[in-house]
């Protein structure tokens, strides 16, 4: 079946797209930040603050799935629309707010307007991009969330003392409104609504069937894992347990998120080039288990700060590649709901991970041990990578005679979509 599909709308749509991503990521950013002002502010412990996180994913997890499925049925470029607003509202909700029940009420709710951002966000960027170069689209796309946490992280330590965290997060929210204003007007269409020719939602069923699905979903959760548990915590780790001031921390988070930013993208852009994405992914695993293990352990602040600065590089680099690899082998078509499915395996890990590294620091006092989990999460990831290259070879080393003559009929999604080795 081919892609129901529009006219693409250009750079511009691009940088519109991107830009608007950035800031269903400010909230999210906004709290790891401010977290020890916010901590300090409601009188909560570690393990309260992970659940002003944790809402947020669950809701978020949650309807990864429906909002695929939404996205193809009524239109990405309206669901995304309709999420940023829902997520800037709720941002100016979580300024208001003093009390720690309707905080974690507004982050409930954006949670449920940012999962309508996510999915059809991605459907909008790999539309505007060759079939070819979607690990590249999808790598652009999410290094949009880390360039508002640069600007955030640099600008906002400088202007809390005299403005407050809570008046920046309203600047910031106004500030989003008009953006997105400009992108409903003058953005691209992109991909034409299916209505009823979607994808039905009891296909996932089948595609699960796959074992390339499962493979993905563990090595999903992994990487959400080492990556939220990394952004959500990280300021807070260098203002308890290295002794840094709010300032300094932000510096550091700007640092982290200013080399994350083009990896994301440049991850997307090697994977596509040298057709092995799961190669990069071990690899990318293979660093990120021994950078995390550097940070749980070193007290030089020098030794840390390269230790995050190469965390950063590699933390979200396999992101792209990781996303692209269900529809390669089950087909374009179902790149709406395996990347519902993708990211809904990735929130569990991110919910899990903030979760329990806030609980290990309550218990223990600090959070080496909880760092450490992250290592071997991190490693049973690249047990997984290794496994699937076997059974899945990276494209560049799949022949193609085999690819067509080997090519297994495993699912039927009512669509005519078979498992595939991609030429």
């Amino acid at each position: 079946m081919t892609r129901a599909t529009t006219a693409r709308g250009g750079p511009a749509t691009i940088v519109f797209i991107v830009a608007c991503q950035s800031l269903q990521a400010l909230s999210v950013g906004a709290i790891s930040l401010f977290l020890p002002l916010i901590r300090s502010d409601l009188d909560i412990t570690f393990t309260q603050s992970g659940a002003i996180a944790a809402v947020s994913l669950v809701v978020f997890a949650a309807m990864q799935i429906p909002a695929g499925w939404l996205a193809d049925r009524f239109g990405a470029k309206l669901m995304f629309s309709s999420g940023l607003l829902g997520v800037l509202a709720m941002t100016c909700a979580l300024a208001v707010f003093d009390s720690y029940g309707l905080i974690l009420a507004s982050q409930a709710a954006s949670g449920f307007f940012r999962s309508l951002v996510f999915i059809p966000g991605m459907l909008l960027i790999t539309h505007e991009f060759a079939e070819n170069r979607r690990a590249t689209a999808m790598g652009l796309y999410v290094a949009g969330g880390f360039s508002s946490n640069v600007v955030l992280s640099t600008v906002a330590p400088l202007l809390v003392d005299t403005w407050g965290w809570r008046a920046i997060l309203l600047v910031c929210s106004a500030g989003g409104v008009l953006v997105v204003m400009a992108y409903i007007l003058v953005g691209g269409p992109g991909p034409r609504a299916k209505g009823a020719g979607s994808l039905p939602l009891r296909s996932l069923v089948a595609m699960l069937r796959s074992p390339i699905m499962w493979g993905a979903g563990w090595l999903q959760i992994v990487r959400f894992g080492l990556a939220n548990g990394m952004i959500f915590w990280l300021p807070t780790i260098l203002v308890d347990d290295h002794g840094m001031t709010l300032r300094e921390a932000g510096l550091v988070v700007a640092m982290a998120a200013l080399l994350t930013a083009p990896a994301n993208a440049l991850g997307g852009y090697v994977s596509d080039r040298l057709r092995a994405p799961l190669t990069l992914i071990a690899v990318s695993l293979v660093v990120l288990v021994s950078s995390t293990t550097v940070v749980a352990l070193v007290r030089d602040p020098v030794a840390l700060c390269v230790a995050i600065a190469v965390q950063a590089v590699f933390v979200q680099v396999y992101f792209g590649p990781l996303f692209a690899l269900p529809p390669r082998f089950l087909g374009a078509e179902t790149a709406a709901l395996t990347n519902g499915y993708s990211n809904l395996m990735a929130n569990i890990g991110g919910l899990c991970a903030v979760w329990a590294l806030g609980a290990v620091r309550d218990a223990t006092g600090s959070f080496t041990w909880g760092l450490l989990g992250l290592a071997g999460l991190g490693a049973s990831g690249v047990a997984v990578a290794i496994s699937l290259r076997r059974g899945y070879p990276d494209p560049r080393h799949a022949d193609r005679a085999d690819a067509r003559r080997e090519g297994v009929r495993a699912v039927d999604l009512d669509r005519s979509v078979e498992i595939r080795r991609p030429e």
